[in-house]
C-alpha cells in the first residue's frame, strides 16, 4: 500500500531533470517538428492529468503534491475537467449560470500553479471539457445538451460562451506568479475542447436529433440543434456547390432541403453528396478553430502553445479532423488499452496487449502524428481493474521514444495524498494509489528524460489527398486505425510514422511476421503474439526490460535475464546514476505483476466486476531469480526493496556472480529494488 504521508522519504528523486522555475527562459515554442524551451532545448512532456476537484488543492496539499510530482520527474500537469459538475469547479455555485468564476477555486488553482512552477513543472489548461450549461447562460435547451459535443462548434451562443470563458481564464492575473495566464511562461499549453469533433459525431450516430434530459457525454445532439445544423448545411450547399451539382444532390436526396446522411447511408451515397457533407463538417471545425485562434492569439495575445482537441477515436478515419487541428501548433491524441464500460457494474475485456501488437496503443497512436508537427498524448492508461496493466507504462514509453513523440500525460494521477475512504484503488483511471503503476511511472521517468531509446532513423510517411481523406471516412472499420490499404499495422512497431496532406501513390514496408516484430533500431522487439505468449523486450545501454509472458516465452536482453514463477509480469532495469547499466553503481529494478483491492471479485468471465473491493491494495509479487549480466566487476553488492513511492522496505537477497549479480524476489512483496554496487 502506498503511504503518501511518507513519500518524502523516497530514495528515488528525478526532480533534477526539471529546470526551475518552469518557463525561466520564456515560453515553450515549436521549432521544426518538436517543442523546445525559449533557449532552444528540446522539451518533452512527462506529464499527468489532474481532474475536477484535484485541480483545486488546499495550500498545504498543493505544496506537498507539487513536491511529490517533481520527485517523480513530472514536468507538466494537465488541468482537466475543471468545469465538471462533481466537486469544486471553476464556476461560482451562487449563480444560476456558468459565467461567473469561483473565487475560492481560482485562488487554489493559482497557488497550486505557482507551486508547480517553482519546482519546474509546467501547466496545461483545458478550457471546455465537461461544462453543463444552466438556465442563466441563455443556451437553448440547456437541459438536453449534456456536454454539448459537436454543438459547441456551430451554435453561435455556445461559441460566444466559450470565447467569454477563455477570455476570463486567460486574462486573469495569478497573484502568486504576478502574471496573467496569457503571459505566463509556465503555462506550456492551452487546450480548447476535449474529445469533441463534428466529424466523429457524424460517423458515430450522434448528429441525430434526440431530446433527453439525462443526456450524457456521448448523447446525440438535441432535436433543435439537429434542425439548426441541417439549416446551416443547406445554406452551405447553396453557397458552395455549383448549380448542376446542387441540383444532382437534391435529386438524390429527394428533397430541396437536403437531409444529412446517417452512417448506414454512407456506402450508397454518391461521391458528390458524401463529399459535400463531409467537407461541410470539416469546414465547421476549421472555422471554429480559426475563430478561437483569432481570439487567443490575435486579440488576447496568448503566448502559450494551443491544442484544438485530441484525435481520440481510431474507429473512423479522422484525417479531416486532424487537419482542422493543424490550425494550431501541436497535434494531440488520446487512447486507452481496452477502455472499460463504466457505471454501476464495471466490465473490461481484460486481454493482454502483448498478444495483440497490431491493435496496441502504440499502433493506435501512430495514425495521428503529422509531418512537421509536435505530437503529444494527453490521455492514456491501462484502466483499472485490468489484469495486465503492468505492461502499459513501459511499452508505450519505449515506443513513444522510438517514434520521437513529444509528450505523454498519463491519465489520471488521482487524489494521491488527498485520498479518502476505503476503496483502495478507487477509480478506473486514478493510479496514485496503484502500486504497480506508480512503480512503473518511477522507472519509466528516467528512460523518458534521458531518451534511452533511440529514435528510429527511417520515417514512413502516408500521404493523403483531401478526396482520400473524405473517402476514408466510409471505409470498412476493419481498416482501422489507419484506413490505408497496404499499410501494415506492424510498421509503427518497426519505424517512425507520420502522415501528410498531398496524396499520390505510396510504397510501404511489408508486414512483419507476428511472432517477431523488431524495431529498426534493434532496441525494441515484440515476440510470440501469434502463440498468445507475447513478450516485449527493451534493450538499451541505460534501460532494459522484459514485459509479458516471460515464464512461458523466455527472452533475455544484454544485461537482464529473468526466471520467474509468474505467468505474466513486467521487469524493467534502469540506471540511477546516469551511466550505462554495465558501469552503473546504482540501479533500479522494477518488477510488477497484478495489483488489486482486498475482497475484489470477478464473475466467472473474469471481465465483469462483482465487487470493487477496498483497502488495503494487494500485490501479486514477482517471484523468482533476476540475473544481471555483463557488468563491470564489483567488490560487493547490496539490494533493498522499495515501496511504490520509493521508500526503503527491507533487504533483498543479492549475490555477486561472474560478471554480474543474482537477486531473489518474492518476499517481501515489492514493486521495486535499488541495487548498489561497490567497485
Amino acid at each position: 500500500m502506498i503511504d503518501w504521508g511518507k513519500a518524502d522519504q523516497s530514495v528515488i528523486d528525478w526532480s533534477a531533470y526539471l529546470d526551475k522555475p518552469a518557463g525561466k527562459a520564456g515560453f515553450i515554442k515549436v521549432q521544426g517538428e518538436h517543442m523546445v524551451t525559449a533557449d532552444g532545448k528540446r522539451f518533452r512532456v512527462w506529464g499527468v492529468n489532474l481532474c475536477a476537484s484535484e485541480c483545486f488543492p488546499t495550500r498545504q496539499e498543493a505544496e506537498l503534491l507539487a513536491a511529490d510530482l517533481a520527485r517523480m520527474g513530472v514536468n507538466c500537469v494537465r488541468f482537466h475537467h475543471m468545469d465538471a459538475t462533481w466537486g469544486m469547479n471553476v464556476f461560482d455555485p451562487a449563480f444560476d449560470d456558468t459565467r461567473h468564476l469561483n473565487r475560492e477555486a481560482m485562488d487554489r488553482m493559482d497557488y497550486f500553479i505557482a507551486q508547480l512552477k517553482s519546482r519546474g513543472i509546467y501547466s496545461n489548461i483545458n478550457l471546455n471539457v465537461s461544462r453543463r450549461f444552466k438556465a442563466g447562460d441563455g443556451v437553448r435547451d440547456h437541459k438536453l445538451l449534456g456536454y454539448g459535443k459537436s454543438c459547441t462548434y456551430f451554435n453561435p451562443r455556445l461559441i460566444e460562451l466559450q470565447k467569454e470563458f477563455a477570455t476570463q481564464m486567460l486574462t486573469r492575473k495569478n497573484a502568486y506568479t504576478g502574471n496573467e495566464y496569457r503571459n505566463e511562461p509556465a503555462v506550456a499549453v492551452v487546450e480548447l475542447i476535449n474529445e469533441n469533433s463534428v466529424l466523429e459525431g457524424w460517423c458515430g450516430w450522434r448528429l441525430i436529433g434526440k431530446d433527453d434530459e439525462k443526456a450524457d457525454t456521448w448523447s446525440p445532439i438535441p432535436v433543435s440543434y439537429d434542425v439548426e445544423l441541417t439549416d446551416l448545411y443547406n445554406q452551405w450547399l447553396e453557397k458552395n456547390l455549383a448549380p448542376a451539382t446542387l441540383e444532382a444532390v437534391r435529386k438524390e436526396a429527394g428533397d430541396k432541403r437536403v437531409p444529412r446522411l446517417m452512417p448506414n447511408q454512407f456506402a450508397k451515397a454518391s461521391k458528390e453528396r458524401f463529399h459535400a457533407e463531409a467537407t461541410f463538417y470539416m469546414q465547421l471545425e476549421k472555422d471554429f478553430f480559426e475563430g478561437m485562434k483569432k481570439l487567443l492569439k490575435d486579440e488576447l495575445g496568448v503566448k502559450s502553445l494551443v491544442v484544438g482537441t485530441a484525435d481520440h477515436n481510431d474507429g473512423y478515419a479522422a484525417y479531416g479532423h486532424i487537419e482542422a487541428n493543424m490550425t494550431f501548433e501541436v497535434i494531440d491524441g488520446h487512447g486507452y488499452w481496452e477502455h472499460p464500460n463504466l457505471g454501476a457494474q464495471t466490465w473490461i475485456k481484460n486481454t493482454p496487449m502483448v498478444n495483440d501488437p497490431l491493435d496496441s496503443t502504440v499502433t493506435q497512436f501512430a495514425r495521428t502524428p503529422v509531418s512537421g508537427r509536435p505530437y503529444t498524448i494527453s490521455e492514456t492508461n491501462h484502466p483499472f481493474p485490468h489484469v495486465y496493466a503492468c505492461e502499459g507504462f513501459p511499452i508505450l514509453t519505449a515506443y513513444a521514444l522510438m517514434h520521437d513523440w513529444d509528450g505523454i500525460y498519463w491519465f489520471n494521477f488521482g487524489p494521491g495524498r488527498r485520498s479518502r475512504g476505503e476503496r483502495g484503488i478507487g477509480n478506473w483511471f486514478d493510479f496514485s494509489n496503484d502500486p504497480v503503476k506508480m512503480a512503473n511511472l518511477m522507472a519509466c521517468a528516467a528512460m523518458w528524460h534521458r531518451q534511452d531509446v533511440k529514435k528510429a532513423e527511417g520515417v514512413i510517411t502516408r500521404s493523403y489527398s483531401r478526396e482520400q481523406m473524405v473517402e476514408a471516412m466510409r471505409m470498412d472499420r476493419k481498416e482501422r486505425p489507419f484506413f490505408t490499404p497496404g499499410f501494415a499495422r506492424s510498421t509503427p512497431l518497426q519505424y517512425r510514422t507520420r502522415w501528410s496532406i498531398g496524396g499520390g501513390a505510396s510504397e510501404f514496408p511489408p508486414a512483419a511476421p507476428l511472432d517477431a516484430i523488431e524495431a529498426q533500431t534493434g532496441q525494441l522487439g515484440w515476440y510470440g503474439a501469434q502463440q498468445k505468449k507475447g513478450v516485449v523486450t527493451i534493450d538499451t545501454p541505460a534501460s532494459q526490460g522484459l514485459i509479458g509472458f516471460i515464464k512461458d516465452n523466455p527472452k533475455s536482453v544484454r544485461h537482464l535475464s529473468v526466471q520467474v514463477e509468474n505467468g505474466f509480469c513486467s521487469v524493467v532495469l534502469t540506471s540511477l546514476d546516469g551511466k550505462d547499466i554495465a558501469s552503473s553503481s546504482k540501479l533500479l529494478l522494477t518488477a510488477t505483476a497484478k495489483a488489486y483491492n482486498t475482497n475484489m471479485e470477478w464473475k466467472e468471465d473474469k471481465q465483469t466486476l462483482v465487487k470493487w473491493g477496498k483497502l488495503p491494495v494487494l500485490l501479486e509479487p514477482v517471484t523468482g531469480t533476476i540475473s544481471l549480466r555483463e557488468l563491470r566487476p564489483a567488490r560487493s553488492v547490496s539490494a533493498e526493496a522499495l515501496t511504490a513511492e520509493g521508500r526503503i522496505l527491507s533487504d533483498v537477497p543479492a549475490e555477486l556472480r561472474e560478471s554480474g549479480v543474482e537477486l531473489k524476489l518474492g518476499q517481501p512483496a515489492t514493486t521495486a529494488v535499488v541495487i548498489e554496487l561497490s567497485r
